[in-house]
């Protein structure tokens, strides 16, 4: 079930009708564990009982870890759990990338071999409730959270249908405890939600679904695509992914803020940073703290010198890339921002844990204009970085980043951008009034509430942008990019 159609906006009333019915968090519990398993059965019901056996697993894999008072049991059962879910993982979303490779390395090598590929149906949501669940037995078994007794909590923590399926990645020891209070309704807490949930419509169905006509024909056919048209696809690629992903985000946290849950922030104005280790402290800020609190802070983070902390920023960023889909061009795209981060360790002696580990994720207040060139930089870098990401294949990356080079370079190549901006128009328009509205207010975590502005002003701003999801919404809403992550 997408958050942009009409069954999401007949389920959520009912959901939030029977939740507030009851005044205790058993019953709470209930309605939300019942409303997510249909949430999410609503793509495909057999993949619930997946989603149920990942849980229990983990669940007693967290009893397990904490029952035991000698060390070796506690790493047979922490290693027990980790295992079963990359098994889960690697089998559903991996089997035919690896198999395939094989094939192909062993053809490389002179010899011939049949590789038999399996037609699996990859659960949507996979990754995410994956890596949210071995954050709880990591977590448990490093004593940062204690161990869930009650399964109903832990079943509702697992499959809580506002960020189940795209996230954010919470960790146990902020979302868990939610689950274990009465909530009471709050009339500020749901405005706040429902204009949060109108602030993602219009960034889903009015931005990111009206680049898509912008951004797909040259892509898919890009031997048959102009450099300017290739170039400003790949600029409208890069927000068009940001307001899709970023729209599910604020819809999830609007949606949860109606139950009386808290969200983490997962996206701050990422394309105003002025590197890309800030990018990746402002972009999908679950999954980056994720990686560097469980897999590069492990590894020794920067604490064993420049070789080693090159290392470990190329093989986290190596795994990042393939956590985002079974094929070369995600790799490569991880390993390219690996090699943005290890250059600036390298040569200007910053390291991005330091950085990233630094609990302030709001926005800079001191960002200006003085910053304006090395944002355009760092925006530069990233959309490098998309077109090996939204290429069909890493032979098409190339040949357009050839093709913008080579047109850049000609007169023509500029005719024919200012051409293409003139066709399009009203979407470049709206994407304009977009950027000037998230700059205009970096220094506030939500744009929506106005809360310095008349509510005259703030009723009109609701009313146009509710009335341009309407009009301007495209018909047919495209699938959230990231659900096939």
């Amino acid at each position: 079930m997408s958050f942009a159609s009409l069954e999401f906006f007949i389920f959520l009333p009912v959901a939030f009708g029977l939740y507030y019915i009851g005044k205790s968090t058993r019953w709470q519990n209930f309605v939300l564990v019942a409303a997510s398993y249909f949430f999410y059965g609503w793509w495909d019901y057999r993949f619930c009982l997946l989603m149920l056996s990942s849980s229990l697993f983990d669940y007693f894999g967290g009893l397990a870890i904490a029952t035991f008072r000698n060390e070796r049991p506690r790493k047979v059962a922490l290693c027990a759990t980790l295992a079963l879910n990359l098994l889960l993982l690697g089998f559903f979303k991996y089997f035919n990338f690896f198999a395939d490779s094989l094939a192909i390395a062993i053809a490389a090598a002179g010899f011939e071999i049949n590789t038999s590929t399996l037609s699996i149906i990859l659960p949507i949501g996979i990754s995410f409730y994956t890596f949210q669940t071995m954050s709880y037995t990591l977590d448990v078994y490093r004593g940062v959270t204690p161990s869930q007794k009650n399964l109903l909590d832990y079943l509702a923590f697992v499959s809580f249908f506002p960020q189940l399926v795209a996230g954010p990645i919470e960790r146990a020891r902020s979302l868990l405890p939610q689950f274990k209070l009465v909530r009471s309704f709050s009339r500020h807490e749901a405005e706040n939600g429902c204009r949060l949930i109108l602030w993602g419509l219009f960034k889903k169905m009015v931005l990111a679904d009206n680049l898509a006509a912008l951004v797909d024909p040259a892509f898919a056919s890009p031997d048959q695509s102009t450099g300017a048209s290739l170039f400003l696809a790949t600029v409208g690629f890069a927000f068009q992914i940001y307001c899709d992903f970023s729209a599910y985000s604020d819809i999830a946290t609007g949606a949860a803020a109606l139950f009386g849950i808290r969200l983490m922030r997962n996206f701050d104005t990422p394309y105003f940073s002025r590197s890309v280790g800030e990018f990746w402290r402002r972009w999908h800020i679950s999954l980056s703290t994720w990686f560097r609190d469980y897999l590069y802070v492990p590894m020794g983070g920067s604490r064993l010198g420049i070789g080693i902390t090159i290392r470990n920023l190329l093989l986290t960023f190596l795994l990042s890339g393939l956590w985002h889909g079974a094929a070369w061009k995600f790799v490569l795209w991880g390993a390219l921002h690996g090699f943005y981060l290890s250059a600036a360790c390298w040569f200007r002696g910053r390291n991005w844990e330091k950085h990233s580990a630094d609990n302030n994720l709001g926005i800079n207040p001191k960002l200006g204009w003085i910053d304006l060139p090395s944002i355009l930089w760092t925006f530069g870098l990233v959309c490098a970085g998309w077109i090996l990401f939204r290429a069909d294949s890493v032979s098409d990356a190339g040949f357009i980043f050839r093709r913008i080079a080579s047109g850049a370079f000609t007169g023509l190549f500029y005719s024919e951008l200012c051409g293409l901006v003139v066709q399009h128009s009203a979407i470049l328009g709206a994407l304009a009034f977009f950027v000037g509205l998230e700059w205009w207010n970096r220094d506030v975590r939500n744009p929506m509430p106005l809360p310095a502005r008349s509510a005259a002003l703030r009723w009109l701003v609701y009313t146009a942008l509710f009335w341009a999801v309407i009009l301007f919404g495209t018909k047919q809403t495209a699938d959230f990019i990231y659900f096939q992550f």
